[in-house]
């Protein structure tokens, strides 16, 4: 059996005002690349309480990066000048109250964030919705947890000192 569960996916796209560099800088200051092997070790002791301690340790502003993607050398080959990077953001204690209602959020999680120069020069960072994306889960517990993932990337987006999407803004 095969099922299509259409939803709507809200991807925020905000003008940062900035040089690509310093963007890029402040995001991975705040988001910091974890070292895959080491939690690795961490995981392969066994011990959650331990996982969930160095996840926090590594998460300072809720997420690290977990894989970045540089596009540049393979697009400069044909030609392209305007840079852009990709990264897989998240928090895999946050992913686990989610996957233990469905695993299927792994779709989902880690979020995929951008940082790229438009063809006019601007720099823009781009993301979809955490909980237009984790609402199509159709379960409420999963909704509430993408919500709060909302929350935590409009304070990362502070941080950064970039607008924050009306849609991440929770009354």
């Amino acid at each position: 059996m095969t099922q299509a569960i259409p939803h709507v996916v809200n991807r925020l796209v905000i003008d940062t005002h900035d040089t690509f560099d310093d963007v890029r800088q402040r995001y991975e200051s705040l988001v910091p690349t974890i070292d895959f092997a080491e939690l690795v070790e961490v995981i392969e002791t066994g011990d959650l309480t331990r996982v969930q301690a160095y996840t926090t340790e590594h998460t300072p502003n809720s997420f690290a990066n977990f894989w970045t993607l540089d596009p540049m050398p393979v697009m400069r080959l044909s030609g392209h000048q305007h840079r852009a990077v990709t990264y897989m953001m998240g928090n895999n204690v946050i992913a686990e109250t989610m996957f233990r209602h469905d695993p299927g959020i792994i779709l989902y999680a880690p979020l995929r964030t951008a940082i790229y120069e438009t063809a006019r020069g601007h720099v823009q960072i781009s993301i979809d919705q955490p909980s237009s994306k984790f609402a199509s889960f159709g379960d409420p517990r999963i909704a509430e947890v993408g919500e709060q993932l909302d929350a935590k990337l409009a304070e990362l987006l502070r941080l950064m000192s970039l607008p924050v999407p009306p849609e991440l803004i929770t009354v």
